[in-house]
């Protein structure tokens, strides 16, 4: 079974509720790492506290795990996804790669808990976000994004 496939046979739980695992992504983000709050002009002023209940915050989140089931769901032909996601990224809101790997290990988290991500489905997820993010990286590089 390849990576991809172990992390979509865990998918269903998190595709079946994008909204309520996003506003979990996210708000485990913002508190294990604050810093990452500030990438978000939207959400800037909202109060740690505040986060689990603000709707701003699923529907960003509901993004964020659509685009990646999209990605999981392409098994690595995702170069058509990730080139405009990866452009948004350097261009417009200026993401930091490691961001990335970030948010991939709140994912992690997130996925095994609400939706029974084994040790090795939780590799596979890793291995899986290690190709993404160097293709993101090589997008950042050609479009001459230098992160600060």
């Amino acid at each position: 079974m390849t990576d991809f496939d172990m992390v979509l046979k865990c998918w269903g739980p998190v595709e079946a509720d994008y909204a309520s695992h996003g506003n979990m992504v996210l708000t485990r983000l913002f508190k294990e790492h604050p810093e990452t709050q500030e990438l978000f002009p939207n959400f800037v002023g909202i109060p740690k506290g505040d986060l689990a209940g603000n709707g701003a915050v699923s529907t960003h989140g509901a993004t964020v795990l659509r685009k990646l089931g999209d990605l999981l769901k392409a098994k690595g032909n995702h170069a058509t996804i990730l080139k405009p996601l990866a452009h948004s990224h350097a261009t417009k809101h200026k993401i930091p790669l490691n961001n990335f790997r970030l948010i991939t290990e709140v994912i992690v988290q997130v996925m095994a808990e609400k939706a029974g991500l084994d040790a090795a489905g939780q590799q596979a997820l890793r291995n899986v976000m290690d190709i993404v993010i160097a293709d993101i990286e090589a997008n950042y590089k050609e479009l001459g994004f230098i992160e600060k």
